[in-house]
């Protein structure tokens, strides 16, 4: 076994990709919601199904909650229910995008008491962090306009400012702000955290504890996301990742199904500064809507092509490609980088899944197991869980 294989598999060893609670649910386009047979009713099924994944790729031992789509009377006792299961609970995510308060907005709507009460709920998700020793408190808002002159935009900045302010000075010593950008959607003339740069702003502003988050289907058509990844590295901003594909805008597709290769590049940017493990601090996690492939192994499945774009990033001959870039040969530094690209990675990780007492293949694992038909037969009555629900 080479150096860089045997580094590979102990990176790979420890890798944890976070999984979200709301993509065990029933989930669809904008126009259907598409109903499953067996997908969990609240979020201790949730977190079931998360701990499934876990048990067959190693590599998921923390679910996101969605507050409130994941809101329950005792949080302590869902985190122990959790830790049964083997899993965490880890990123809290708010929700300040479906009560019609927020039409207009919500921490940068014009009225003061609609902020107040989107803040109100921000600081309820610290206080959940609190009670299931989250570290991660992640924002998303919807807010923003969609005709010019509906509001002032820079007002918009200074409403937002002095939101994020007030939650940041809740945050534990232990505890993180983590701010996501969107490009567009759903308005559509200005949205008040449309990119990198005005998230960093806002993060730069607040202190160490805030960071960027970076959802790999949120930005412009021909985006470099790995330039973003690098920069963000460099200033020690990159606080997490939402994993999908797009191919057209934010479609929320499983990770690497529509561009595999940016998914390699974006790794790559990260495994050359060391930070594809836990201790990095870095939150990797996936935010897809499995609209018509099964839950369970849509998530293994998510993992598993992360997985393998790590390990293709881990096997880049860094001293080739450091000689070739200095040497300014830009045909062989490109096919170091394509070497490993076309390296068929899945040998590698059936036998590090062999070494740690898992399946060699998941998904085959996963189907043989018999929970698909058990959760069906289980879950009869009651409401199923799905988006917004």
């Amino acid at each position: 076994m080479s150096d860089r294989t045997a580094y590979a598999k102990q990176v790979l060893a420890s890798q944890s990709i976070e999984l979200p609670s709301w993509a065990f649910g029933n989930s669809g386009t904008r126009f259907k919601v598409f109903a499953q047979q067996g997908v969990p009713r609240d979020p201790y099924e949730k977190i079931a199904d998360a701990a499934q994944v876990h048990r067959y790729t190693g590599a998921a031992g923390s679910v996101a909650l969605h507050i409130p789509w994941d809101k329950v009377d005792d949080y302590a006792r869902l985190a122990a229910h959790a830790a049964d299961l083997g899993v965490r609970i880890g990123t809290i995510n708010s929700n300040t995008f479906q009560d019609d308060a927020y039409m207009l907005g919500s921490v940068c709507h014009p009225d003061a008491g609609i902020r107040r009460k989107a803040t109100d709920h921000l600081l309820e998700c610290v206080d959940i962090m609190d009670a299931t020793g989250s570290r991660d408190l992640k924002l998303w808002f919807a807010d923003g306009t969609n005709y010019p002159g509906q509001d002032a935009i820079a007002d918009r900045q200074d409403r937002l400012a002095e939101v994020l302010a007030e939650v940041y000075d809740r945050l534990g010593d232990d505890q993180r702000l983590l701010l996501e950008y969107k490009l567009f959607e759903p308005a559509f003339y200005t949205t008040d955290v449309p990119d990198w740069g005005t998230a960093y702003a806002h993060c730069l502003k607040l202190g160490p504890k805030a960071q960027v988050v970076i959802d790999t289907g949120h930005h412009a058509p021909g985006t470099n996301i790995e330039f973003i990844v690098a920069i963000l590295l460099r200033e020690g901003k990159l606080g997490g990742f939402d994993f999908n594909s797009r191919f057209y805008a934010d479609d929320d597709l499983m990770v690497g199904s529509a561009d595999p290769f940016q998914l390699f590049r974006i790794m790559h940017e990260l495994s050359l500064r060391g930070v594809v493990g836990p201790e990095s601090g870095i939150a990797y996690m996936l935010d897809q809507c499995h609209n018509i492939e099964p839950k369970i192994p849509g998530q293994i499945r998510s993992v598993m092509n992360v997985q393998e774009a790590t390990a293709k990033a881990l096997l880049v001959d860094r001293e080739a490609l450091e000689a070739a870039q200095a040497a300014g040969d830009v045909l062989g530094a490109n096919a170091v980088l394509m070497d490993a690209y076309n390296t068929d990675v899945r040998p590698l990780l059936e036998e590090l899944r062999a070494e740690q007492g898992l399946a060699a293949d998941p998904m085959a694992a996963y189907a043989a197991s018999g929970y698909a038909a058990q959760i069906v037969a289980d879950r009869q009555g009651g409401q199923a869980a799905g988006w917004g629900a």
